[in-house]
């Protein structure tokens, strides 16, 4: 007696079906709700799972016994996977792959393709110089590669057998009971330590030692285009690990630009900071810049074509070559202009009348100031440099409901002054 008996329904067959009974329903199920022949109708997929799950649990002799004790929750516990095995993979498992039964479907088998060994990643710094030039680096890694003195097989021939314990699965799946439960786990195989295979310490290979690879240093030229971006990925297929029975794995370089002192580059454009005198952005003057290949720009600032502070002109062209194109990005030069802490003389001497009026010949008239009305007092004031660690005191001492010494002009009940516009 069965406790339930949802998944022998679906399959259509009765709890007492054969292995041949459930598999021959399976396969007309299989064949009828494959969702590459109904194409038309998406209820199909669900139905194509449930098919495949039910069929999954029933012809697994120890999930069966499961199922019929405890059911679907007696599974869940036991240690069964929720999902099983991917429908599609239980389907290509069935039927042999892509051929046989699946190929009379016009989506054909899902092909989840050859295994194929680990891709190995590596990051490339590359300064903006090698981009704007163009760059070929040898790059030097370590990989396992099949050992040449056995062919990959890990000792003598012959000498290499299937672990009998786990079958060559490398795992074991055992069951213990925890009151009316019963739950299934997997350990690795003790026999063969998880490898599947086992041989006599004799029979093993000198070279590998038993493990089937050796490592091996390689080295890759890597072709760094002109103007390429952080981020773009290089890709050397088949240059990765070898392992027996797999196809080799990848090797991807991804390029990642170093940061330049002198140059800031956004996608084809690049951006340098200039600092100028004020005599070069009010009577112009020259500059010149060291480009990324070494060549030197010379740029004229015309006289009279005042430059401001924070002011960005552009060369045309100048910029990044454009990634596998011949055209160029433009180069901005964002300009400071350095003021003279001071106006004096060659020798020191303070600014004299005349220089002052030459000045003012060249220079626009001065703004009109808020000027205050005449019949007013206007009190007079000096400008003085800010020295930052008075400043910094008083801070602290206003913080703290301290008095600065100079105000004690102010205590002892002293009138108090208040300024008033009469």
């Amino acid at each position: 007696m069965v406790k339930e008996t949802k998944f022998y329904d679906i399959l259509g067959v009765s709890p007492t079906a054969s292995d041949s009974e459930l598999k021959s329903a399976y396969r007309k199920g299989a064949l009828k709700w494959h969702p590459d022949k109904n194409s038309h109708n998406p209820e199909t997929a669900d139905k194509f799972k449930e098919l495949s799950r039910a069929y999954e649990i029933l012809s697994d002799s120890q999930k069966r016994q499961l199922y019929d004790q405890y059911g679907e929750e007696g599974l869940e516990h036991g240690g069964a996977s929720a999902g099983g095995m991917a429908a599609e993979d239980l389907f290509a498992q069935f039927f042999g792959g892509g051929g046989g039964f699946g190929g009379m479907f016009s989506g054909g088998m899902r092909d989840t393709g050859p295994k194929k060994a680990r891709t190995i990643s590596h990051v490339h710094k590359v300064s903006l110089e090698d981009i704007y030039k163009g760059k070929v680096s040898k790059l030097a890694l370590q990989k396992s590669v099949i050992c040449p003195k056995c062919d990959g097989r890990g000792g003598k021939e012959g000498a290499v057998k299937k672990c009998a314990g786990c079958d060559g699965r490398g795992t074991k799946t055992m069951m213990r009971q925890m009151g009316p439960m019963i739950q299934r786990y997997q350990t690795v195989c003790p026999d063969c330590n998880g490898e599947g295979e086992t041989m006599r310490d004799k029979d093993r290979c000198r070279t590998c030692a038993g493990k089937k690879t050796i490592v091996e240093r390689k080295v890759l030229h890597v072709h760094v285009d002109r103007g390429v971006k952080s981020g773009t990925r290089i890709e050397f297929r088949g240059e990765g690990d070898q392992l027996p029975g797999v196809e080799p794995g990848d090797v991807v370089f991804e390029i990642e630009q170093k940061p330049h002192p002198r140059f800031q580059r956004k996608d084809d454009d690049l951006f340098y900071h200039c600092e100028i005198d004020l005599l070069t952005a009010l009577a112009g003057g020259r500059i010149h810049i060291e480009h990324l290949d070494e060549r030197w720009l010379e740029v004229d600032i015309i006289p009279g074509e005042v430059i401001s502070p924070g002011e960005t002109k552009v060369i045309r062209g100048q910029g990044m070559p454009s990634y596998r194109h011949h055209d160029f990005g433009n180069l901005y030069i964002n300009f400071n202009v350095k003021f003279p802490e001071t106006l004096k003389g060659p020798n020191g001497e303070p600014m004299t009348d005349k220089a002052r009026k030459a000045l003012e010949s060249v220079l626009p008239p001065r703004m009109i100031d808020n000027e205050p009305p005449a019949d007013v007092m206007v009190e007079e004031y000096q400008l003085e440099d800010i020295d930052p660690i008075r400043e910094h005191g008083r801070a602290r001492g206003a913080g703290s409901g301290i008095m600065d010494e100079d105000d004690d002009d102010i205590h002892g009940g002293g009138e108090r002054v208040q300024c008033a516009s009469q």
